[in-house]
């Protein structure tokens, strides 16, 4: 039961002699349960901001790009560079503290062990599923075929990702570099071992416990507020790409962008449903609606990590139990990636063979495979996914300056991309939970969309409202329903 509800039921169940203090109670209570009033924007549902900076910010960019505007372009610039770089900002302590904490919580949950194992274990059968439509989809369609591109329209990137490089860039030289750096990598490497050891410790730990739950909370908070200027960050984003590249580069990378999309929608309305129905045995229509505000969020924001914080308050609306979900939140932010590490690297490889005119066998396609189920961590949650796809050409061997030739239309592909990897980030929990008879059933019928503006309230109690996992006399997953009258 939660707070809330106790909360409530003793207001209820006591005598009223002082009819004054009764009354003041009950209004209290009234007040707390009333949404705030809003006032101008506020009052738009930030769905339909994020709509509307991305009908305004394709006006701009095409304004920009035609008209030669330099200063609108310089604007747009600055407006998505600037969203884009507050998000980052609060990346490296984000996913520390978040992974820090979510590990010293399973120390709550019955099974810990177990848990982790199968969140691991679905997380990577369903990237194999993912990397499987993309494989198809790109047999089917040749991607890189018509487009007009050659190999010199390629350019090698600055970075490139290499299994040695995934392997020993795990450990870090100091523990200052990889937050400088942004290696989100290494910040989960020593936020594991930081997040062990207390484990080990004990009691003894508990100060640093205390203090890494607070400066979680105040990193959520900071968080909130750059997610309400999301649609001016859209705005921003979206306006720049089309400033930059202009709707000729969509018509040129036709079949690669509708083949991406394709592929990210069959698994996020596709292979997630499917699992949550016949796994999880719960609706996918009811999932769809407690995680769509993370999922939309990741859609226009283009950051797993960055969206976070949404996603596990979605989940634990869902009916998952907070101490696990503040495990497998994080955990799936930096490691589960369907759509930047398992369709998106199928497809590209596919593309840049075509391109460059080298054919792949059936030990390639193993090899695709095997590197989006196993090396998904390297893509770490951040906007883009030049580290995972220098990775899979470099395993191949395929030349690492068709990287150059997506660069361009990476902006619009990435937003699919992210959307599919939070999607995943929440089902798997709830399939997870669900098999392990933890779900909550009731939470999760109740779920319903959430508006982003809200989330300030519900960060603030440190409660979830009516209809999310800490409903009032939930019942758990496998137990039986109560009798009815």
């Amino acid at each position: 039961m939660s707070h809330r509800s106790v909360s409530v039921s003793s207001n209820t169940s006591s005598s009223a002699p002082d009819e004054s203090s009764s009354t003041g109670e009950a209004a209290a209570a009234d007040e707390i349960a009333a949404p705030k009033r809003r006032t101008g924007l506020a009052r738009v549902p930030f769905w339909a901001q994020i709509l509307l900076g991305l009908v305004l910010g394709a006006l701009l960019g095409w304004i920009a790009r035609s008209g030669d505007v330099a200063w609108l372009s310089t604007a747009l610039d600055k407006v998505g560079g600037t969203f884009v770089q507050l998000l980052k900002l609060a990346v490296g302590p984000l996913v520390f503290f978040a992974i820090t904490v979510s590990i010293t919580n399973l120390r709550n949950v019955s099974g810990a062990a177990r848990l982790a194992g199968r969140t691991l274990l679905w997380f990577m059968a369903t990237s194999l599923i993912a990397v499987g439509i993309g494989l198809t989809i790109g047999l089917l369609t040749n991607p890189g075929a018509g487009t007009g591109l050659s190999p010199k329209d390629g350019a090698r990137p600055e970075q490139a990702g290499s299994w040695l490089d995934f392997l020993t860039g795990i450990i870090p030289t100091d523990v200052i570099t990889p937050f400088t750096e942004l290696n989100v990598l290494q910040i989960v490497f020593m936020a594991a071992v930081a997040g062990v050891a207390a484990l080990r410790i004990g009691e003894k730990a508990a100060p640093l416990l205390s203090f890494s739950e607070s400066a979680l909370t105040l990193l959520q908070k900071a968080l909130w507020w750059v997610i309400r200027l999301a649609p001016l960050g859209t705005l921003g984003l979206i306006g720049r790409a089309i400033d930059q590249y202009g709707w000729d580069l969509i018509g040129q990378y036709a079949t690669f962008t509708a083949d991406v999309y394709i592929g990210s929608l069959l698994v996020m309305f596709g292979v997630y449903p499917l699992l949550l129905a016949l796994a999880a045995r719960v609706s996918p229509l009811q999932f769809f609606r407690g995680a769509w505000p993370a999922i939309q969020l990741g859609f226009v924001s283009r950051s797993s990590v960055g969206t976070m914080p949404v996603t596990q308050k979605a989940v634990e609306r869902l009916g998952v139990p907070r101490e696990y979900a503040s495990f497998a939140a994080p955990f799936g932010a930096t490691t589960k990636m369907d759509g930047c590490a398992a369709v998106y690297p199928a497809l590209a490889a596919i593309f840049v063979a075509e391109i460059f005119g080298i054919s792949l066998g059936i030990g390639d396609y193993v090899l695709i495979a095997f590197v989006s189920v196993i090396g998904s961590a390297a893509t770490a949650g951040l906007t883009g996914a030049t580290v995972m796809t220098t990775l899979t050409l470099s395993t191949l061997g395929l030349p690492l300056e068709g990287v150059g030739l997506l660069l361009a239309i990476d902006p619009v592909l990435d937003m699919i991309r992210t959307a599919t990897n939070v999607a995943g980030q929440a089902a798997v929990p709830v399939v997870v939970a669900a098999r392990e008879r933890i779900l909550d059933l009731d939470a999760f019928r109740r779920a319903r969309s959430f508006d982003l503006d809200d989330l300030d309230d519900l960060d603030d109690t440190g409660t979830v409202p009516a209809g999310g996992a800490e409903g009032a006399g939930g019942r758990r997953s496998g137990e039986p329903a109560p009798a009815t009258a």
